[in-house]
């Protein structure tokens, strides 16, 4: 059995009632869920089934594994609640987006210089790039280009490519698809204001960190 993932049809959804389908110990699995487990470079979600702490979460095929606290009693069949941090996933929606929004912007206007790392928490996202000066020389047309979606206010839609397959993408009007199976906010007017921070990481390695203003 495959778990639904319904933090892609509803990621805005903090709160799920469902079944468990399978318990192993400590490690259980969900007939839907809402809490995402770490994948592509974007964070777990926190947060509770049957008000007991998820210390991990972990993806593995289509399925996604959930380690929570011990002293559960809890067995396949029964009925739980399932709930995330808000507050988190919020942020995380938001830095995931802009770090997306960068990425291809990069892309777009500075000759597609490869991508070696990349990694999305509450507090930050950022990306590594191979390139051969300070990557701040970027930020000016950076910086316009995110302020002019921004206030764009445009719709973001986010659908599978391959259901099947669980591949998804988000796509803005005139401005690209891309490929991405993490948690999308709708709008690009959510973003609000943004900073980029630039680390440089050894030679002709940099790095473009982002942070929500």
């Amino acid at each position: 059995m495959t778990v639904r993932k319904i933090f892609w049809e509803d990621p805005y959804q903090t709160e799920l009632t469902t079944t468990l389908t399978g318990v192993s110990g400590n490690v259980v699995t969900l007939k839907e869920t809402i809490a995402y487990a770490f994948s592509g470079g974007q964070q777990s979600d926190d947060g509770t089934i049957n008000s007991f702490k998820i210390v991990k979460a972990q993806k593995s095929g289509k399925e996604i594994f959930y380690t929570i606290e011990e002293g559960h009693h809890l067995k396949p069949g029964d009925i739980v609640e399932v709930k995330i941090d808000w507050d988190k996933r919020y942020k995380i929606m938001k830095l995931h987006f802009a770090a997306e929004l960068v990425l291809e912007l990069v892309n777009q206007h500075f000759d597609r210089p490869e991508k070696i790392g990349a990694n999305i928490t509450s507090e930050k996202s950022r990306i590594d790039f191979i390139w051969p000066s300070n990557i701040s020389e970027m930020f000016p047309v950076l910086e316009q280009k995110l302020e002019e979606i921004v206030l764009a206010d445009r719709v973001i839609v986010s659908a599978f490519s391959d259901e099947a397959e669980e591949r998804r993408y988000w796509k803005i009007d005139g401005f690209g698809q891309v490929a991405c199976g993490g948690t999308h906010i709708k709008k690009t007017g959510e973003l609000g204001s943004l900073k980029l921070k630039r680390s440089g990481q050894g030679k002709n390695k940099e790095r473009i960190e982002i942070y929500l203003a």
